[in-house]
This record gives C-alpha cells, sequence and structure tokens, in this order.
C-alpha cells in the first residue's frame, strides 16, 4: 500500500510539473503571439484580451463546479470592490506587456518579471510587515544594484521593467487579501472589466476604426484566440500548484522570462549591450540566492512540521 501510495504520488508531482512548466512555457512564447497583433493598438487587444477572456473563462465556472463561489462573491460588496483594484493592476500589467513586446522592449519585459519575485518579497515587508531574512536581503541589494546599473549608465530609468514587475506585485499583494479562488478571481476580474471594454470596442466598431472584422481573418482569430492565451496557462498553473510544493513552482516560474530573454536577443534581434549584461547578471546572482534560501526555507518549515 505504501509503495503505490508513494507511486502515486510521484506521477501527481510528474502530471504537476508538466502541467506548471508548459504553463510557464506559454506565458514565456506569448510575444510570438501578440507581434502577430501589432498593427493594433495594445489598448484595443487588451480590451479584446478582457472580453474573450470572460466570454472562455464563464463557461469553465460550471465545468470546474465553481458556480457557487461565483454568485457568493458577486454578493459581497467588499470583495468586489477589492476585485475591481486587482482587474486594475492586471489589466496595467497587460497593456504595458503587450505595448513592449510590440515595440522591441521583450528584453526589458523579461528583466521585470525576473525582478517580480524580488519585489513580491520587497512589497511583503513594506505592507505586511515581514521580516526579510539575511539571503533575501542580499538578494534585493543585488537586484537593486542591477537596476541602478542600467539606470546610471543609461541615464533612463528602467520603467518598463519595474512597471511590470510592482503593477504584478501589486495585484498578487492586494489578491492575497480576499480567499477567492484563482479561476473565480480571474473570471470575475474579466467580468468587471468587460463592461467598459466593450463600450470601447462597440465606439470602435461604430466608427468603423476598430481592428475586429476590419483588418482580415486573422488578426480576428488571433484578436478572439487572446483568451486562451490568457486562461489555458492560467488552468494549468492551477492544476500544477495543486500537485507540487512552492519551492517547484519557485524554479519554474523563470522559465517564463528566459523564454522572453532568448526571444529578444536571438528571434527578434533587440540590442543587448555590455551594461544590460552586467544587469541581468546581478539580477541573476540575486534570484539565485533568492531561490536558494526559499529551498532552505522551505526544508526548515517541512522538518518542523515533521513531513520530512
Amino acid at each position: 500500500m505504501q509503495i503505490y501510495n508513494m507511486e502515486n504520488e510521484k506521477h501527481e508531482q510528474i502530471a504537476g510539473a508538466a502541467c506548471g512548466a508548459i504553463a510557464f512555457f506559454i506565458w514565456g512564447l506569448s510575444p510570438l503571439y501578440w507581434k502577430v497583433l501589432k498593427t493594433v493598438p495594445a489598448l484595443e487587444v487588451i480590451m479584446h484580451r478582457v472580453v474573450w477572456s470572460f466570454v472562455f473563462l464563464f463557461p469553465i465556472i460550471f465545468i470546474q463546479g465553481k458556480w457557487e463561489e461565483f454568485v457568493k462573491v458577486l454578493k459581497k460588496p467588499r470583495i468586489l470592490i477589492i476585485l475591481l483594484f486587482t482587474a486594475f493592476f492586471v489589466a496595467f500589467n497587460w497593456l504595458i506587456y503587450i505595448w513592449s513586446v510590440n515595440n522591441g522592449h521583450i528584453i526589458e519585459a523579461s528583466l521585470g518579471y525576473y525582478i517580480n519575485p524580488l519585489v513580491n518579497v520587497l512589497l511583503g515587508v513594506i505592507f505586511l510587515k515581514e521580516r526579510l531574512r539575511v539571503f533575501q536581503l542580499i538578494a534585493v541589494i543585488f537586484a537593486c544594484a542591477g537596476v541602478l546599473c542600467l539606470t546610471f549608465y543609461y541615464g533612463k530609468f528602467p520603467w518598463v521593467s519595474l512597471t511590470l514587475a510592482f503593477s504584478f506585485g501589486f495585484y498578487g499583494l492586494i489578491r492575497k487579501v480576499v480567499s477567492v479562488g484563482s479561476l473565480t478571481g480571474l473570471c470575475i476580474e474579466t467580468l468587471l472589466l468587460s463592461v467598459p471594454a466593450g463600450v470601447y470596442l462597440i465606439y470602435l466598431q461604430f466608427h468603423d476604426t476598430g481592428a475586429f472584422l476590419n483588418n482580415g481573418a486573422v488578426i480576428d482569430t488571433f484578436l478572439a484566440g487572446s483568451a486562451l492565451v490568457t486562461a489555458l496557462p492560467l488552468l494549468l498553473f492551477i492544476l500544477g500548484t495543486k500537485r507540487l510544493n512552492l519551492s517547484t513552482i519557485g524554479f519554474l516560474q523563470y522559465i517564463a522570462p528566459t523564454c522572453m530573454f532568448l526571444l529578444g536577443v536571438f528571434v527578434y534581434n533587440e540590442p543587448f549591450s555590455r551594461v544590460q549584461v552586467i544587469t541581468f547578471s546581478l539580477i541573476w546572482t540575486a534570484l539565485g540566492i533568492y531561490s536558494f534560501d526559499s529551498m532552505i526555507n522551505y526544508k526548515k518549515m517541512q522538518k518542523k512540521s515533521g513531513l520530512i
């Protein structure tokens, strides 16, 4: 019986790792998708992404048996207000990301998502009064050194990277205070955003300035298909997190920015200067320290709880 349980657990972990890895690969390779929509303004792409995502997610709420949770949340004004804030942050993050991809800033975007775990640590200290462990502090110092290096060398603040990192960081921070599942939360966020998004898209169509139905079948398909790029990796991520521990997910999350970085350098030939090499080296060092600290801390917590 024990051998059977161990074998079953092993299969669950493999399945979880596969789901998580595929989710992060989809997110990391998504610039290939958004580049097809380069002729469409980023704001219009986001409006379509919001509306089509809700259309795609709403039936899944029924399939996953989340309808009761969905209705319960809709009846709670306080939670809806919080989700309105998170909806703003995630939409803003999407907007900056798609703009950066289609304006030659994929490398900067990847830097933002590399920095994001360290921003989460920083926000936890500022807003949740969490205490920095020694290695976390060292990791944050290395990351700050990387950002300052880029800023002083170019004389230009890396706003794309930091905006992506902090907008997603604040999204995660605010979602921490509301006990709503990932799928239900995203569905309600897209519902809240679909009202203004729908009005905006109808206005564009009424004035014959919208991309949908005016720029060919390929553009129409990719605008409607933006729901899959949004919801499919999220569902895979949810399946993965149910089967894996947080430290494994922590390592897998670097797949996405690494794919973006490689696309920016080798596929889209974005300039990658010596100072950027130094910056990324500092950030990667910071992430190595952060990951090492996370792994050690996770093992300590397991040992304390008697799991190992």
